[in-house]
């Protein structure tokens, strides 16, 4: 049996990954740049192997080259290829069927230099996530469609926010879920902990907010993500509405309840305080 390591990318669903393959940006990937520096050296490429509801799929690796005087910040452009009639192709169009639709459809009503890009509705889109495994040239692959997130949705209106982040951070699984609703929970609360574990390391489990690993002298890491918009409404698990904060920074944000001000980056309390994420190594990025 394949053992997960660690998150890779959340892919939204596109017409590239449903034909041709998808480009991996690493800028928070903290553990996987470590080891494909040495699995993939720029310039080259391997063959991989895709594991997907239990079968192995055959694809490509590429380290792509590029002007690193001109691009000084970015750390390589990796690229997952396979052929548009290869059987993960197929099997993601059969899987995706609902996307691929949609696409489909609005690319037949317009011109052909618009439709690279054309963008699913947020309440319609569907995902692939991507997982290392023990196996420098094998992943493991999870889809999430729009079935899975219609259930997830349906069982997040009965969750608390605290008790969800809870579940994320120190692994607490609920007993009284149906399977069905279990399995999705499952997949979503193991990538919702992945990303998260990812941050972590990134901050070098720090707290965004006051820059303090408060329980290094103790010899441990204890550290928490948190959702700035709520899972439980948003159901958005991506890198950049997740947080990294000591537990009293996430308790004091649950109880008081600030507005975060996503353009400064500030958390602004009701009785005027403000506190800004004083480590920012992802958020700023994707800010509005």
């Amino acid at each position: 049996m394949i053992e997960v390591n660690n998150y890779v990318y959340k892919k939204e669903v596109d017409w590239s990954l449903l034909h041709q393959g998808l480009t991996i940006p690493l800028d928070i990937q903290v553990v996987f740049q470590n080891a494909i520096n040495e699995f993939l050296p720029k310039g080259s490429s391997k063959d991989i192997y895709l594991v997907l509801e239990g079968k192995t799929y055959k694809a490509k690796l590429i380290n792509q080259k590029f002007n690193e005087e001109k691009y000084t910040n970015r750390k390589s452009i990796l690229q997952i290829r396979y052929n548009t009639q290869s059987e993960i192709a197929e099997r993601f169009r059969d899987i995706f069927i609902v996307s691929y639709r949609y696409i489909l459809e609005q690319r037949n009503n317009i011109s052909e230099n618009k439709r690279k890009h054309i963008k699913i509705p947020d309440e319609q889109r569907e995902y692939l996530a991507i997982y290392t495994t023990e196996y420098l040239d094998t992943y493991l692959l999870e889809c999430i469609t729009q079935e899975d997130m219609r259930i997830i949705k349906e069982a997040m209106v009965r969750e608390d926010e605290r008790e969800y982040e809870a579940s994320i951070n120190y692994s607490i699984i609920d007993p009284f879920a149906t399977i069905t609703t279990m399995n999705q929970l499952v997949k979503i609360r193991k990538l919702n902990r992945a990303i998260g574990e990812n941050l972590k390391l990134l901050y070098n489990f720090c707290c965004q907010i006051c820059g303090k690993n408060i329980s290094k002298k103790y010899g441990v890491d204890i550290v928490e993500t948190h959702h700035i918009d709520p899972f439980v409404e948003s159901l958005n698990n991506n890198a950049e509405n997740q947080i990294i904060v000591c537990p009293n920074h996430h308790r004091t944000i649950h109880k008081a309840r600030p507005i975060f001000d996503r353009r400064k980056l500030i958390y602004i309390y009701s009785n005027g305080i403000e506190e800004r994420i004083i480590l920012d190594k992802h958020l700023s990025k994707t800010k509005n």
